[in-house]
């Protein structure tokens, strides 16, 4: 027996996800390209904590996916993940915490963080959906494990 087929997803749905991950994303390299209180040391320790949170959180999200799906992920693999991004949320809030910048920069850049993340969570859930429903429709490529 097949399971039911999933809703498609809606363009709507789509291009806000992307809309959202460039806003969130530009409005934290433009508060960092603008922040004066701030070293090139801090910015750079910022935009690659923003690198590394967003690649954990797509990592992460494809990881709980593939273990819904079936699909083998080991378990190191698994851990790390949810590491990463733990990391990345914890160097980012002990960065806020120690800067000296104002409560609002502060939760600026702490808004923009989390927006960027839960996008790119969402833009990374999109792509593979319409793989999926390419591939349901035979016109894509195959996301199954081998042996299906």
């Amino acid at each position: 027996m097949r399971p039911a087929r999933r809703p498609a997803t809606s363009a709507a749905f789509v291009g806000a996800s992307w809309l959202c991950l460039f806003i969130g994303v530009l409005a934290f390299l433009a508060g960092l390209w603008n922040a004066e209180k701030m070293l090139q040391s801090e910015k750079g320790f910022y935009l690659a904590v923003m690198l590394l949170g967003l690649y954990a959180a797509v990592s992460l999200q494809k990881v709980v996916r593939d273990r819904l799906e079936g699909i083998p992920v080991s378990g190191l693999y698994y851990g790390l993940s949810w590491v990463a991004l733990g990391a990345a949320l914890a160097l980012l809030a002990t960065g806020l915490w120690n800067a000296s910048l104002a409560p609002s920069e502060k939760g600026f850049y702490g808004m923009a963080f989390v927006l960027s993340l839960f996008a790119a969570v969402a833009v990374q859930k999109n792509v593979r959906d319409k793989a999926a429903e390419a591939a349901e429709a035979g016109g894509g490529p195959d996301t199954r494990p081998p042996g299906d």
